[in-house]
């Protein structure tokens, strides 16, 4: 079937409801009238995007006006929700009682998609036992309709041979079936089933005048019906007999949900983290400052700097926040054999660090206690990440999807393995992002990011999708922290909807529509 692509855009309006238990009660005579304020943050300040209404004598407010901001995934949108009780009929927020406030990103409520938590006061302290509980909704029409159908006793065009009949949106060949038409319902009629839509048909030319054969209209509604008499005006008006000018037949419409990403992280969808770090020869002696490995007196260095910018975003949809982190190309105690595979906390039967804060003090205490070696083999660790994904694949639902984080140095040693790994894993619901740091030639790396052209295994088999996404570090040195991780996770949402839609699976949980 043909498919007129429908590419979902980074940005996706998202609406928030709050409600609210166990407030404070501020009021002496009566009992609190709470309002809502919600605030993101910009360059490090709190700037107000909305208000909700006031509940009036309510502790346990549920609140009608709804919160609508823009939902970018590969952005860190810190968001801030105070409580306060109207006193008095003011806009100046000082002027009412504060109530307590929580603060967290969109991204982990809608990772929950109903998050409940305690409120808290400006000094950390509990508002008493006031909780918040905020639900999100995605807020675009992603409906699709597919339409099937065929033309019967067409009006013959051409003197010889047969006519090539199209529809206005689609060429079809002289057999008088068009394949399968896919588009966006808003496309079509802006999402109003009801709305008036034309159809005009004409006969195909090679030298672009084509030939008018006849049009109908109809609504989505009225789809059910079996056919549509083609009707040319002209001749409709010239002969009285005109009858119609052939038959269009509409042998199947189906409307169904196109699901985006945020639908599978609302219905419930996991973004299963891991880090691998290359500790290769290459690198440098992490105790010099020259190293690509030494911590500066700041605290960090290019390798920290990578694994801060993603995980900060991706670890907000990861419930439990445990990510495991693994090492290559260095030489390991006691035995100071080399490994491409091991857990940089020395645990291998439990290689998980609690969120990025943890991955990136795992790193500190591995640095003294290894040995840098080689060589640059990305095989193993893909082929880690891909077991566990091959056992997500196995539950048949879209509940799990894996991304691993891979940051070197340099050329890769095991070139035709990492390229069988990658096509094999292309098959999982798995992607994978490699930061090059240092001023290496990262040619093999661009060759992985399948953006140009489809990568193949030595064996000559093709990945059935694009799962890299390669970015040189320094690109981004003398640029804000947040522009790598925009720029290594743009490609991440479309390449879970893709998985999942190949797989034919929806949303474990499906929103309601």
């Amino acid at each position: 079937s043909a498919y007129i692509k429908n590419p979902q855009h980074c940005i996706t309006r998202v609406e928030l409801s709050v409600c609210c238990g166990n407030l404070l009660d501020r009021d002496v005579t009566s009992k609190s009238d709470p309002f809502c304020v919600l605030f993101n943050e910009v360059d490090s300040s709190w700037v107000e995007i909305g208000r909700t209404e006031t509940a009036v004598n309510n502790l346990n407010p549920v609140f009608g006006v709804k919160f609508k901001v823009d939902y970018h995934f590969e952005e860190v949108q810190k968001l801030k929700f105070a409580l306060f009780d109207e006193d008095k009929c003011s806009s100046q927020l000082y002027e009412h009682d504060f109530l307590g406030e929580y603060i967290c990103t969109l991204g982990v409520i809608v990772s929950n998609k109903k998050l409940h938590r305690p409120l808290t006061l400006a000094n950390s302290k509990p508002a008493g036992k006031g909780t918040i509980t905020i639900t999100a909704l995605e807020l675009s029409d992603n409906r699709i309709i597919t339409l099937t159908l065929c033309g019967r006793k067409l009006d013959k065009k051409d003197f010889f041979g047969k006519s090539d009949p199209y529809l206005e949106f689609h060429k079809q060949g002289d057999d008088g079936k068009w394949i399968n038409w896919i588009v966006p319902l808003i496309s079509l009629c802006n999402g109003d089933v009801d709305r008036s839509i034309k159809v005009l048909c004409y006969d195909y030319d090679n030298d672009g005048g084509h030939d008018f054969i006849g049009e109908f209209q109809t609504t989505v509604n009225k789809m059910s019906e079996i056919e549509f008499e083609c009707i040319n005006p002209k001749k409709q008006k010239k002969k009285k007999s005109y009858r119609n000018s052939g038959i269009i037949i509409l042998k199947s419409c189906k409307v169904e949900r196109d699901y985006t990403f945020l639908d599978y992280i609302l219905g419930g969808c996991q973004i299963m983290f891991t880090v691998g770090i290359d500790f290769t020869a290459s690198n440098g002696n992490p105790r010099e400052a020259s190293s690509l490995h030494f911590i500066n007196p700041l605290g960090s260095n290019e390798y920290l700097s990578a694994i801060l910018a993603v995980g900060q975003i991706i670890q907000d949809y990861d419930t439990d926040k445990m990510f495991p982190a693994l090492g290559f190309g260095a030489q390991l105690p006691p035995d100071w054999k080399v490994s491409h595979e091991f857990a940089i906390n020395f645990d291998p039967t439990n290689p998980f660090c609690q969120g990025v804060e943890g991955i990136a003090q795992a790193y500190s205490v591995c640095l003294p206690h290894i040995r840098f070696y080689g060589p640059t083999n990305f095989s193993p660790i893909i082929t880690h990440v891909a077991r566990f994904a091959t056992q997500a694949l196995q539950q048949e639902t879209a509940a799990q999807y894996f991304t691993l984080l891979i940051i070197t140095d340099g050329v890769i040693s095991d070139m035709d393995e990492t390229r069988h790994a990658i096509v094999q894993a292309a098959k999982l619901p798995m992607s994978i992002i490699i930061i090059g740091v240092g001023n290496a030639d990262f040619a093999a790396m661009e060759f992985l990011d399948g953006d140009s052209s489809v990568l193949r295994s030595y064996t000559g088999e093709e990945a059935v999708r694009d799962i890299v996404q390669f970015v040189p570090f320094r690109d981004f040195r003398n640029a804000p922290k947040e522009t790598l991780a925009k720029s290594v996770l743009a490609e991440l949402p479309q390449q879970v909807t893709q998985y999942f839609k190949q797989r034919n699976l929806s949303p474990s949980n499906t929103a309601s529509e």
